[in-house]
Order: C-alpha cells, then structure tokens, then sequence
C-alpha cells in the first residue's frame, strides 16, 4: 500500500518488519492525533508482513473496554493460544486464568507477561509475527501493562509489535489523559506522525473531489484540515455544497479530530433509522462478535439486510468479524446517540449475550440499559467484580464494584459496595476516584468495623499523596480504631505506619519515627501466636523508644522468624515474606547482619519472581542490589537492576545511583540523580532526593571530594531510613574526618559504636573499629585498623573491607610508612579494581604512586567481554539451568536466552554448556 507523503514513516515500519524477520526483535509506538494515519501505517505493516511471510494478530483498544481486565490482551492473545501447551505450567495457569479460560488465583501481571512473551515466542518459532495494536491508549489497565513488559523484554524471538496511540484529546483532555495504554508505553521507541506537507495535502484532497474546487476554497480547506488525512479524505464526503464553498466549517469551530467525528456522523445520520439503530448496536458491543450482533439486532427487530447502506457508506464491514472502516467512526456514532438510545442498544445486547459463557460483559451491558438503581443489576456487576479480582483484573474489579455502588438502591448496601470499590481503586493507584467513593461511603450507614477501615483508608490516601505527617497521624488514628474491632489489622496498621515513618522521618515532614514509635505502643496484643509481623513490629517499637541496645535482640528474633528458625513454629510464609520482606530485609541492615540480610533478600526476591509480583519485586530487587553492592559484587547488582528496570518504578533509579555512586562514574551518578530530582518533584516531595543524599555522599568519598562528600552524608544522616539501615554513618565520619571535622560526626561515631557493641556481628564491629581508628592518632590507630580488617574478613561486605585497606594504606604513607602502607594499598587497590569501584581504585592508585609504586594492571579475564546480562546468563547456565529456565528468572524468552549464549561462547571462545560449567571465573 502506498500512503501519499509517508514515505520516512513507510520505511520505519518497513525496518522493523525487516530487523524481526532476521531474528531481531522490536517495537515502535506510533503517535499522533485521531485521523492523521496511524491506522493506515498500520494496515501497511500489515501488508508488508503478509507478503513477507509473517503471521499478523490484532487487537483495537476501545474505550467502553477499559474495565474489562485482559479484554485487549485477549483480542490479540486467542488465535494463538493453541500454542499454550508449550508453556510451563505456572505461566500456562496464569494466562489462562488471566484470560478466563480457567479458575485459579489471581495471577501476578509479571506472570503474566512473562506467559505472553513465551507464548508469541512459542508462535514466532513457525515463522515471524506481527503484532498490531491500534487506539492502545484505550487498551484495559491489565492488557496495557502486560503489552508493554512483553516490549521490554523481546530480543531475538522474530516478532514485531506495533502499536498505534492517538494523541490526547485537546476538547476532553482529562478523558483522554486517562489512557492506559498512554502511561504503559511511555519510553518505548517511537514514530510520531505529523499532517501532511501542503503539496501532499493538496493531492490527497483533490483524489477525494469528485469536481474541482476554486483555488482559494481549496487552500483554505488544506489550512483548515492541518495535513490530517483522514479529514481531507472524509470530510468531502459528507459536506453540503454551501459549507464546500466556504471550506468546512466556521473558523475555530472543532479541531480536526472532532471535525472528522462529525462528518462521520452527519454520514451515519443520512441512513435509513434501521441502520443507524445496527450502528449503534456494533458501537456499543466492542468485541467484534458477528453472531452476537445478529442476535442483538434480531432482539430490536432489526433484519440483518440493514447493514447493507452502512457498508456501501464505508462505514463498517462485516465478514469474520464487525470492523469500523476507523475508530473515530465508532466513537463519533456512540456519542451522537442520545442516553435512550445507548440504553436500548445495550439492553438488547445484555439479553443477547450467553450469561454462562461471558457474565461479565452481559453484566456490564445490562448496567449501561440501567435508568437510576437496580439491586439485581448491582449485584451481578458485584459477582463481575469478584471475578475480575480473581483474574488479577485490579482496575477492571474496581470500576465494576464503583458502578455497582451507584446503582445500589439500599443506603448500607451501597455505603459498602462504595467502601469495597474505594479500596480496589486506591489499589489500583487512582486514588481521587477512591477519595470520591469514601465521600459516597460516607454518606452511610457504615458499622463501626466498616467505618474504621474508611478511616485506615483515608489515611493511606493523605499519606500516599503527601508522604508528610498528617497522613501518618491518620494512620495511627486508623490503627487506634481498628484495635478492638480488628486486633491483627490494628497491628499491621501500626507496622505500615511504622515503615513509613522510617522512610520519611526526620526530613522535616512532621511525625517523626520516635513519635509513631510510642504510638505503636498502644498496639493490641497478637489475637493469636504472635507471626514475624508481630514480632518485628514489637522489636522496633522497642528499638525506637527504648534504644537500640534494647530493640536489637527482638528485631534478631523476627528476622530469624521471617528466615525460618529452628522449628518451623515461627517461619514465616511466603504472603508474610511477600507484605513485609522489604521492611524486613531492611531491618537485617540494621542489625548489621550480612547472612540474615542475604537470606532474606533472597528469598524475598525468589518469591517475589516465582509469584511474578509486579509491585513487590522492584524493591526486594533494590534491597538486594544494594547487598550485592555492599558483598563488592557490582555485576550481579548491575544485572538485578537491569531486571527491575522492566517496572519502571523508583526504586530503580535508586538502585542504579547508589551503583554508579560505588562504580565511581561522576556523570552516569549525576544523570541519575538529575532523574531522581524530577521524579521527586513530580510527586510533589523531597524524601527520594534525602534518600539519594547517600549515594552522593559515596561517589564525593571515592573521588576524594571530602567536603562534598560531608555534606551529603550530612543529609544523608538527617534521614531516619538511612540511619536504620546503618548505611550513613561510615559516609558521614570518613568524610567529616577526611575534611578536618572529626567534632561534626561525634554523634555518629557514637552511635555506630554503641550498634555494633549491641549487635556483635563482625559487620558492624569492623565498621565500628574503622571508623574509631579514623578519628584517633598513633598505636591505638593502627591497632583500631587491624581489628577493622580482621572483624571484615568474617563477614560478606568486600566493599568496606576494601576501603579499611584503603585508609590504613593512606594513614600509613601520611605516617612515613611507605613500606607498610604499599601492602595496605596493593590489597585495597586489588579488591576494589576487580569488584569494579573505579573511583576508589584511583584514589588507591594514586595513593601507591606516592609511595613510589606504580599499581599493576588488573589482569584481563575471559568474562570481561561479556556484559552484565550474558555474565548473569552465564552464572545461570553454569549451574545446569535450561535456557527456559533461565528465561523465567530474567524475564525474557528462551529463544532470546539461545541467541545471548551463541555471543557468551564466541566471546569466551568455548563451544559447550559443559564447558561454561568448567570456567571457574564465573
């Protein structure tokens, strides 16, 4: 198909159909404004594949589909789910409760998607595959999410997506911002689509008159269109002669878009009464079912001959399935009928649709023909909503318990749908609907358990939405509330309070942690055993009122119940790793224990991965990349970045600062920092930026900029959640003694001292003793370094190990010592080049040349070529892992797996998995 000054936006689509046929998988997001030609490049795509020898699948994001969770997702997925059978069977499960053909739990969205890129995968082997997705921003919240991972995540499967999302609506901004699809997709390549130059747009005007038009009259209509193809083509067909004369319309009327709306509606509206009722019935119905449009129509007694003057109009076709000659038809015949009439169409639908093969949409379609309340059609979108959770479908359980509630009749009833549809949508992260669903809630009657969980609600609104101090006082107040009413969700709410205020205590924000703290006092007794949840919120409610000599051995206590103790009386279970292991893991650094925190990191991350748990894997993956950090494994923290980095959430960037800070990279450190800034400023407040103080405060120590690096561990120590996790201290006293302060971090010093006494791990006696060793002078100096080393050799954290040499070997060479100081010097320049911390190697270097040494190179290895991703693969594979395994762990299909070992072998110059196992390096 040839598209008339497209030519550069041809080519791209023809490149990516090109890249995936050779094996190279890829995705462009085509944008631009309703009718402008996003469908028509797409329909190229689809001809330049069908002669290429690709399979092209569809789906079309229509806006009444949005609370259907999966619905999109569905529309592209079912042709091909034939090939279901070669997926393993947790993501065989997931895909197919998240598509209905099945019960079972909720799936998690990264299961999910991980079971649809396997699935196109499986599809792909026979051949390439295209996939084309037009109006994306109208694709349900599940569907847009699941797309956009798959995105993410291709490589080498042969499979193109292409999806088309029109721009946002300048006459109905606020509907249109909604877009799921929008948001989802955001950052994946992209092919904006801009009006046609005024030549091309001439041409294409004048191959759509029937007779030649004034000069002038033609010019202003190819202003007026704005290069929009669709209007230049559609409008002609439908305007009188007077308004032919005089261009379109009167100026500044309706924007092209909506002009082009309206000349399919004054189209739709010349048909005979008939037609126009069937239009109204296939606009309405989105899911493009042929024999349920008849059996509508038939139910309104309408002949299936009606369709014939819509058809020969080039409005809609009708064969296999119901298309719309463009989306904009669809929409421009829904929003011209009249609230009658849409009720009509969908009342005719819902007695259509089998209410034992698709309850849900028949429930919908029957809540739409709704004049005011009806219990009966309350209740089934209620029954809808329930399915919809089970699904995993959040947003669509949501928007059909809020329309449930409005159409309740019963006041109590319908306070607690509201109550019910508030909590789904604040889950769902829209929290003004749910603010206005609590005001609906509130209208009552509500019991006393029911108005105690409004509360708790509200308060985690407030709280979600400033992260300041009013929202943590509602919490408590939530959590005083529910005491009697709920003992155990009293204490979780106390527990959540308690984790938010550490994360956002002592910033200035109001609450502090120490007040919460003895708030949380105030908690209820466990109704039963107590669980690891218990136990960690009584260990630090103690730590934080008590002290931390008081506090740490309950906080051992629960970190050893969320591992699994010696009986498995107190282990934890997977839905308690899961809710607390964050906050847990966490903890484990402010007992500054290594082997708890590796155990805890780890099996939150494995759970979290083996659930496909989209909300909780970011930050079980950030915890356990700062681990890896802290073990002076950059690598494998570089590769558990590069997997969380498919969420797109914040704690990524953090993640990859605190990387950078340690890799010692002043440019790659700035720029994520720069993003951390402006994510901040975007939600509206400065604790991620406080939180980043220090990274910052790591990246000035290492390049030696101590007055810098004073000021940002300065920050850094104002924070609550950084000094829990015992990460500020070190920074703040190394820099403010390096700086010729030594008196500014006597408070931290304490502090850090009085910790490792109380925890006795070897992590926190070394840092201790260095710390010490850095603010004292002579023998009892260098006794305190050597104490330092000798408690950091028995425990995991390389990197302060490392730096201990590093200081001594600097302390040493200040003392005269270049003998003893190169020994120093050498280890620390060796540890930490090999581990990756290039700003520390070069103040290590620079410290052995003023000894008179130059440092040796490090020695090149074979696994130096590969990247953080094919070093991971290899780790993997080396342990007997298949490569469908190893997919599953990385989110990336098995064929992609193949095509990164094909480089690991030529890069290492092997030719065998068995080999890889026999590289001890990996």
């Amino acid at each position: 198909m040839d598209l008339l000054g497209r030519g550069a936006e041809c080519e791209a689509v023809d490149t990516l159909l090109s890249r995936a046929r050779a094996g190279l998988s890829g995705t462009l997001v085509v944008h631009g404004e309703a009718g402008i030609g996003k469908t028509a490049l797409l329909e190229h795509a689809r001809g330049a594949a069908d002669a290429s020898g690709f399979r092209v699948e569809s789906s079309v994001g229509v806006e009444s589909e949005t609370q259907f969770a999966f619905a999109g997702l569905h529309q592209l997925c079912a042709p091909l789910l034939d090939h279901a059978g070669a997926l393993p069977d947790p993501q065989r499960a997931a895909l197919g409760v998240a598509l209905g053909q099945q019960g079972g739990e909720a799936p998690d969205r990264f299961l999910v998607g991980l079971a649809t890129l396997n699935l196109l995968a499986e599809v792909a082997e026979e051949g390439p595959l295209l996939c084309l997705v037009d109006d994306a921003q109208w694709l349900d919240e599940a569907s847009a999410q699941v797309l956009a991972f798959v995105a993410r995540r291709l490589g080498a499967e042969r499979i193109a997506l292409l999806f088309a999302v029109r721009d946002a609506d300048r006459d109905q901004p606020n509907r249109d911002q909604l877009g799921h699809g929008r948001t989802a997709l955001a950052g994946l390549p992209e092919l904006r689509v801009h009006g046609l130059s005024e030549v091309d747009a001439r041409a294409l005007l004048a191959s759509a008159l029937a007779t030649p038009l004034d000069d002038r009259v033609l010019k202003r209509i190819v202003a007026e269109s704005r290069g929009n193809p669709m209007a230049l083509l559609e409008l002609p067909l439908s305007a009188q002669s007077a308004q032919m004369a005089g261009g379109f319309e009167l100026p500044g009327a309706l924007d092209v878009p909506r002009r082009v709306e309206e000349s399919f509606r004054r189209r739709s509206g010349s048909l005979p009464a008939d037609t126009q009722l069937l239009l109204l019935v296939a606009a309405a119905e989105p899911t493009g079912d042929v024999a349920l449009l008849w059996r509508a129509a038939a139910q309104l007694g309408i002949a299936e001959s009606a369709v014939g003057p819509a058809e020969v109009a080039g409005l809609l076709e009708v064969d296999s399935r119901v298309r719309f000659r463009h989306p904009l038809v669809r929409s421009a015949i829904y929003r011209d009928a009249s609230p009658p009439e849409q009720r009509r169409a969908h009342h005719a639908l819902a007695a259509a649709t089998d209410p034992d093969f698709d309850p849900d949409r028949r429930a919908w379609h029957r809540a739409q023909a709704v004049l005011g309340a009806d219990e009966d059609a309350a209740a089934e979108l209620e029954r809808s909503a329930g399915r919809a959770r089970a699904r995993g479908g959040l947003a669509a359980s949501a928007a059909f318990m809020e329309h449930a509630a409005r159409l309740t009749p019963e006041p109590a009833a319908r306070a607690g749908r509201s109550l019910e549809a508030a909590f789904a949508m604040h889950e769902t992260g829209a929290s003004e609907a749910a603010s206005d669903l609590l005001t609906l809630a509130g209208a009552g009657p509500l019991d006393a358990r029911q108005q105690a969980r409004l509360e708790l609600l509200r308060a985690r609104i407030v709280f979600y939405r400033a992260r300041a101090g009013e929202g943590l006082g509602m919490l408590l107040d939530a959590a005083r509330g529910l005491a009697t009413l709920d003992p155990a969700l009293s204490r979780e709410t106390y527990l959540d309070a308690l984790d938010a205020a550490i994360v956002t205590g002592g910033l200035g924000l109001g609450l502090g942690v120490r007040e919460v703290a003895e708030a949380a006092r105030a908690a209820p007794a466990p109704p039963g055993s107590p669980r690891p949840a218990d136990l960690l919120l009584d260990g630090l409610v103690t730590t934080f009122t008590e002290g931390y000599s008081s506090g740490a051995p309950g906080l051992r206590r629960a970190l050893v119940a969320f591992r699994g103790g010696e009986s498995n009386t107190d282990a934890a279970s997977d839905a308690d790793i899961l809710r607390w292991g964050w906050l847990a893991s966490r903890t484990a650094m402010a007992v500054f224990d290594d082997e708890l925190l590796y155990a805890l990191t780890s099996r939150h991350t494995q759970l979290a991965r083996e659930a496909g748990a989209l909300a909780t894997l970011p930050a079980a993956l950030l915890v356990q990349s700062v681990m890896l950090v802290l073990f002076g494994e950059f690598a494998r923290a570089a590769e558990q970045t590069a997997i969380a980095a498919v969420t797109q959430t914040v704690q990524v960037l953090h993640a990859q600062l605190i990387l950078a800070a340690w890799r010692g990279g002043p440019a790659e450190t700035a720029e994520v920092y720069e993003a951390i800034v402006q994510e901040a400023a975007a939600r509206g407040h400065g604790t991620e930026v406080s939180l980043a103080q220090y990274g910052m405060a790591v990246l000035h120590n290492g390049v030696g900029d101590y007055p810098a690096g004073q000021a940002a561990a300065a920050r850094a120590f104002e924070s609550d959640e950084l000094t829990h996790s015992n990460l500020a201290h070190a920074e703040l006293i190394e820099a403010a003694c390096r700086s010729g302060r030594p008196e500014s971090a006597a408070h931290a010093l304490d502090e850090l001292c009085s910790r490792a006494v109380a925890s006795g791990t070897p992590w926190g006696l070394g840092l201790a003793a260095r710390s010490r060793a850095l603010t004292s002078t002579g023998h009892a100096a260098e006794k305190l370094y050597r104490e330092a080393i000798e408690h950091l050799r028995d425990c995991r954290i390389v990197t302060h190990l490392a730096r201990t040499h590093l200081v001594y070997g600097e302390w040493l060479r200040r003392e005269g010592r270049r003998k003893d100081a190169r020994e120093q010097l050498r280890t620390a320049h060796e540890l930490l080049s090999d581990m990756g911390a290039e700003a520390f190697t070069a103040r290590a270097a620079r410290e052995l040349i003023a000894t008179g040494e130059h440092p040796r190179k490090r020695t090149a290895q074979p696994t130096d070529e590969l990247t953080s991703q094919e070093r991971h693969i290899a780790r993997l594979v080396a342990t007997g892992a298949t490569s469908r395994e190893v997919g599953g762990q990385l989110f990336l299909s098995p064929r992609t797996i193949e095509a990164h070992l094909r480089n690991i072998f030529r890069k290492l110059g092997i030719t065998s998995r068995r080999q890889l196992r026999e590289l001890s390096l990996l």
